[in-house]
């Protein structure tokens, strides 16, 4: 569903990605770690066609992101770090905008905008401006609009961001299984217990290149039974290491 390859960023002398090749299967989703700085949300932007690649490409669902750009987009929906959004319309007016810039049919997208209104838990809201939402509203907002077209593929730039528990056990349970059976899903991360929970596979960045990638388990067997915290110190204080530093598993 996502294909990355060779893909670099520079910033002058500056790389910020380098030589990154990583796929995302049907049916999975994968989690990006790193720590600040490592190229997550590059490699993110990258993939939503919000920055452009100084070398390389990426494929989502078959289409160049930069070559197709209203047809790949027309396949993903996006959730950001920070949500920002059209502060003087209401939860419904920006979820009926999205579904006429998707193309949905009205009947389908009103049921769709009540269902996630629902599941949010916002529907006593839906008629307030955005700009008296608090930042975890906000955020849930966005997971709905992202959500409102069922897009093949979800992608999520540090998911938890100011939700409350509720909310938090709602995204979990989303990032674990909207990817089943034939979508995909790629979020970034700092807190490796959610990746552990809701990732079929880790891929670890850091200064810009793919340290690590595979199972949680995969990880943990090939690392001497280590903790998934563990492996991301021992391969983030210690990159000059060659053993260390190679792919736990091979990127597609």
């Amino acid at each position: 569903m996502i294909q990355i390859q060779a893909l670099e960023k520079r910033y002058g002398r500056f790389v910020a990605l380098e030589g990154l090749e990583l796929g995302v299967h049907p049916g999975e989703t994968l989690a990006l770690l790193g720590p600040n700085g490592a190229g997550k949300t590059t490699t993110i932007r990258a993939i939503t066609g919000q920055l452009r690649p100084s070398r390389g490409r990426v494929l989502l669902d078959g289409l160049d992101v930069w070559r197709h750009p209203v047809a790949a987009k027309r396949r993903f929906g996006y959730v950001p770090d920070r949500p920002y959004l059209y502060g003087k319309l209401s939860a419904v007016e920006l979820l009926r905008f999205v579904g006429r810039l998707y193309r949905m049919d009205p009947r389908a997208a009103e049921a769709r905008i009540e269902e996630l209104l629902a599941e949010f838990r916002l529907e006593r809201f839906a008629s307030a401006l955005i700009e008296t939402y608090s930042h975890g509203m906000r955020q849930k907002l966005t997971f709905a609009a992202a959500l409102l077209p069922r897009p093949k593929v979800l992608i999520v730039d540090e998911p938890m961001v100011g939700l409350d528990p509720v909310a938090a056990r709602t995204v979990r349970n989303l990032l674990r299984t909207y990817s089943k059976p034939d979508r995909a899903v790629l979020f970034s991360t700092h807190q490796l217990e959610l990746a552990e929970a809701a990732a079929d596979r880790v891929a670890l960045l850091h200064e810009g290149r793919l340290r690590l990638l595979g199972t949680p388990d995969e990880v943990r067997r090939q690392h001497d039974d280590a903790s998934l915290e563990e492996v991301f110190i021992r391969l983030t204080e210690d990159v000059t290491d060659d053993a260390s530093a190679a792919p736990a598993h091979p990127a597609p």
